[in-house]
């Protein structure tokens, strides 16, 4: 809504944006990140990055991939601001470009472009599942659900772990499915 009001003050106001080609931030409706992308990306002349991360979660189903915007609410798409700004600010799934009052910040090309590395120019990024000794772990599933544990070692030709957990007031060593471990300190998790 500011971005359109900004607009129509174009004419009375001087607006700071840059004439050529240029990043901008584009803040996209709650969850809908994934919906913005695809429609900007049909759009001839804008280009769009749009940083995503794969992680598991408990959930009472048991653990659950999901895919997340690496900056929830956030896009970034390159585009010439003074003639494509109309039909990005109505594309299905955007809010608007961040701006600050009548100044249109442009987000360097080196951001972008170390983003890109670290991505590996792919969009989705899968946090490593790897346990190694040591990890605190979760049981969401089976016998042990909801026990805390402590990751002994890792069996992985079996796709199983040893751990450590609390069980009947002493410690006990068993073995369970790593797909029914989660880390505990996911920083994810909310």
């Amino acid at each position: 809504m500011a971005a359109r009001t900004a607009m129509n003050q174009t004419a009375a106001t001087e607006v700071t944006a840059p004439a050529a080609r240029a990043w901008f931030a584009l803040r996209s409706q709650p969850k809908h990140e994934h919906i913005a992308a695809a429609h900007l990306r049909q759009e001839a002349g804008v280009e769009v990055f749009l940083p995503r991360i794969r992680f598991r979660r408990a959930t009472r189903r048991g653990p659950v991939w999901f895919t997340e915007a690496l900056f929830p609410n956030y896009l970034f798409a390159c585009f010439n601001w003074t003639t494509d700004l109309r039909r990005i600010l109505h594309a299905r799934g955007v809010s608007g470009v961040i701006h600050f009052g009548n100044r249109w910040p442009t987000v360097p090309e080196e951001i972008i472009a170390a983003l890109r590395a670290q991505w590996q120019d792919q969009e989705v990024y899968s946090l490593p599942e790897t346990l190694v000794a040591g990890d605190a772990v979760k049981v969401v599933s089976g016998p042990f659900q909801g026990l805390l544990a402590v990751v002994e070692r890792p069996l992985p030709a079996r796709q199983r772990v040893t751990v450590l957990l609390e069980f009947l007031g002493r410690q006990t060593c068993v073995e369970v499915e790593a797909q029914q471990l989660i880390r505990d300190a996911d920083p994810r998790q909310f």
